[in-house]
């Protein structure tokens, strides 16, 4: 994996500071061996650290409560160089996660307030990346018209498909043509958060002609559709990237979206090539390293991704000998 190395400060004209702006709601996910009982998590957190560890200069707007407002796993965030302007909520998500053989079961213990396009600081709207990464539907459709017109947007739908009642089981929304989804240029999803008779063709009309859409499915990798008017125009199969014993899966949609946003917005992270699926082989390396240690705290560095890409080229080249 080639070196990348982020832009310079900027100067007096006052070009964008940031490759990258992440915004969303923090999570509380329950965990019992946790000191707290709970771990901080949610998209926003996962996909600035991720893009801040692979060399990215990165700004995050994180809707955090009053007790998440305190988390040590903040720290990881400012110690990766991510700007973080903290959004204040007065409730904000709660989940307790069930993993099961047959799936993720999610229990929500408290819905989040929404986080508003104008929370977001008058000098980041130049950025040319945004990664809108809602966890409990809190990024309204204003966001849509936020970022300018050439900048690269990726979404995490699984985000905006849920309904949260304090105390029951998550509700999945049925996905549609979201202002938010339309604006898109990528946008992920985990096959967990789509009913079981959700057709690849639908999810992808609901998406602007051009738009790439990524469905993950865990240990069996996944699917990437580029979306035309009447559906996929081109369709690809990715392998999941083999990882040590799993210690928490939580984040890693999450991961593997920030990563192939940054190989996105930023080309040379994979010696711009993006055409031979390099992209999709830094995401699927970041997503399976994260999957190794609690919480935020397996989410990788640059280093250890290139490492564990090689190894995957390696056993790719190994198979094919």
């Amino acid at each position: 994996m080639p070196e990348y190395m982020p832009m310079t400060s900027p100067d007096r004209l006052g070009r964008p500071t940031f490759d990258v702006v992440v915004v969303g709601a923090a999570s509380r996910d329950i965990a019992a061996d946790d000191p707290r009982g709970w771990r901080l998590g949610g998209g926003v957190t996962y996909s600035a650290l991720t893009t801040a560890r692979l060399g990215l200069r990165t700004a995050a707007l994180i809707g955090l409560d009053d007790v998440a407002a305190d988390a040590d796993e903040l720290e990881l965030l400012r110690a990766s160089a991510v700007e973080i302007r903290p959004h204040r909520l007065e409730q904000g998500p709660v989940f307790e996660n069930i993993e099961r053989p047959e799936g993720r079961l999610q229990i929500a213990h408290s819905p989040s307030d929404p986080v508003p396009p104008e929370a977001v600081p008058h000098g980041w709207a130049t950025t040319s990346a945004w990664i809108l990464a809602p966890v409990a539907a809190e990024l309204p459709d204003g966001w849509a018209s936020l970022p300018t017109t050439e900048a690269i947007v990726a979404v995490g739908w699984q985000g905006l498909l849920r309904s949260l009642t304090a105390g029951e089981e998550v509700r999945h929304v049925a996905p549609g043509p979201t202002r938010v989804i339309k604006r898109a240029d990528l946008v992920g999803v985990s096959r967990d958060d789509l009913g079981p008779g959700t057709e690849l063709a639908e999810l992808c009309r609901a998406l602007r002609p051009g738009a790439t859409l990524a469905v993950t499915q865990g240990r069996s990798g996944g699917v990437v559709l580029e979306a035309g008017p009447d559906g996929p125009v081109r369709i690809r199969h990715y392998p999941a990237t083999a990882s040590g014993p799993v210690v928490d899966a939580t984040g890693a949609g999450d991961v593997f979206l920030a990563a192939l946003a940054a190989a996105r917005a930023v080309p040379q992270l994979v010696g711009g090539r993006i055409g031979q699926g390099f992209d999709l082989l830094l995401a699927a390396a970041a997503a399976s390293l994260v999957l190794e240690a609690h919480g935020l705290h397996g989410v990788p560095d640059r280093d250890a991704v290139r490492r564990r890409m090689a190894e995957a080229l390696e056993r790719a080249r190994a198979t094919r000998a």
